[in-house]
């Protein structure tokens, strides 16, 4: 398994950008897929986005054109960049590694998790 640190978080107003960061450990992180979760208080963990090793991404779709999966293999490091900010979006944000994922990707597709860091958007 791969162990995943996020940071990032924080407290934002509406229309705001928060950039989350999770590092990863291990030599092998170039070939796995990436995915950022989230979960509010008292619902489902939900997918948020996600970035396979060749490059490829997907995206939930209330958060395309606002948010943005990157990663820099040279950093084992994986970003979600998030602008135009909705308190919708507030939740815990949880960084997933796997090998692979499917279309869409669920929260099974993935093995490995961060800790999660919070991301608060007020109105």
């Amino acid at each position: 398994q791969v162990q995943l640190v996020e940071s990032g978080g924080g407290l934002v107003q509406a229309g705001g950008s928060l950039r989350l960061s999770c590092v990863a450990s291990g030599r092998t992180f170039s070939s796995y897929a990436m995915g950022w979760f989230r979960q509010a208080p008292g619902k489902e963990r939900e997918f948020v986005a996600a970035i396979r090793s060749t490059g490829y991404t997907y995206y939930k779709d209330s958060v395309k054109g606002r948010f943005t999966i990157s990663r820099d293999n040279a950093k084992n490091t994986v970003y979600l960049q998030m602008n135009g900010l909705k308190p919708e979006d507030t939740a815990v944000y949880y960084c997933a590694a796997d090998p692979s994922f499917r279309v869409p990707p669920t929260v099974a597709d993935f093995g490995s998790w961060g800790q999660g860091t919070q991301v608060t958007v007020s109105s």
